[in-house]
């Protein structure tokens, strides 16, 4: 298996799911469970199996860590890490900012990575060791040096907006905007692109990272993070490479 060929499956699959996002984007939405902070759609679950069906048949022995699910022994080497549908909430409600994000991992190090948003026809793509691409095109990280100038994008995972809050009424004070968007793996793509100049969350979830991460390394940035306690938790500081020791200054 080359890793151009990977990619390829990946953004077939990135775009089959996003064709049916599209598709569904103004039809009443099958809500499988929902709790106060998110939403889980009968829609996430099939654009998951439309995923699965291709990355499987080109790929059938690799299997796939996705949030609606598990194919195969996620232990193995190399593995797929699928997000069917990041930003479920805002699709269900109608925002338009939501994405489908495929990586492939080699000993849990993320060497592909998709990120695809059909509302704009926007694809994100980056190989290890390559430059990070929008539709084609060679992207790369702002180099806005000050905290002071950089637009901030912030999560909130479940359960952790006690331990958020006050990293981010600091940055209310220093940063030059924040956002709040409820796409971690478009925060971290707009990171790549140098629309935005950093991405913090804490206690996010791996498939909602993992191609964006690499896509934010291989644009010229830096993705800081640390697992956590949680399934697939993680910790991340995504920036231009300028900005993560001021962060840590304003956080004391």
């Amino acid at each position: 298996m080359t890793h151009s060929r990977a990619l390829a499956c990946a953004v077939r699959a990135a775009k089959a799911a996003g064709g049916l996002m599209l598709k569904n984007r103004w039809s009443v939405k099958k809500i499988n469970s929902e709790t106060q902070h998110d939403i889980k759609l009968e829609l996430d679950v099939r654009c998951q199996k439309t995923i699965e069906k291709i990355l499987r048949k080109e790929f059938p022995k690799i299997p796939i860590l996705g949030e609606e699910g598990v194919t195969g022994n996620i232990k193995e080497q190399t593995r797929w890490v699928v997000d069917p549908i990041d930003g479920t909430v805002n699709f269900a409600h109608g925002i338009p900012h939501s994405c489908v994000s495929i990586a492939l991992q080699e000993n849990h190090e993320t060497v592909v990575g998709v990120v695809y948003d059909p509302f704009v026809a926007e694809l994100f793509t980056a190989i290890r060791g390559q430059r990070a691409k929008l539709n084609g095109r060679i992207i790369s990280v702002s180099k806005r040096p000050k905290l002071e100038q950089a637009i901030v994008f912030v999560g909130f995972a479940k359960n952790l907006f006690d331990t958020m809050l006050p990293t981010m009424t600091a940055l209310t004070q220093r940063a030059r905007k924040i956002r709040i968007m409820g796409s971690a793996a478009l925060a971290a793509v707009y990171v790549a692109a140098g629309r935005a100049d950093m991405y913090l969350e804490y206690g996010v979830r791996l498939w909602d990272i993992a191609a964006g991460g690499l896509i934010i390394e291989c644009a010229g940035g830096e993705f800081w993070n640390r697992p956590v306690e949680g399934e697939h938790a993680y910790d991340v500081i995504a920036n231009n490479g300028l900005l993560r020791s001021q962060l840590e200054s304003v956080r004391g």
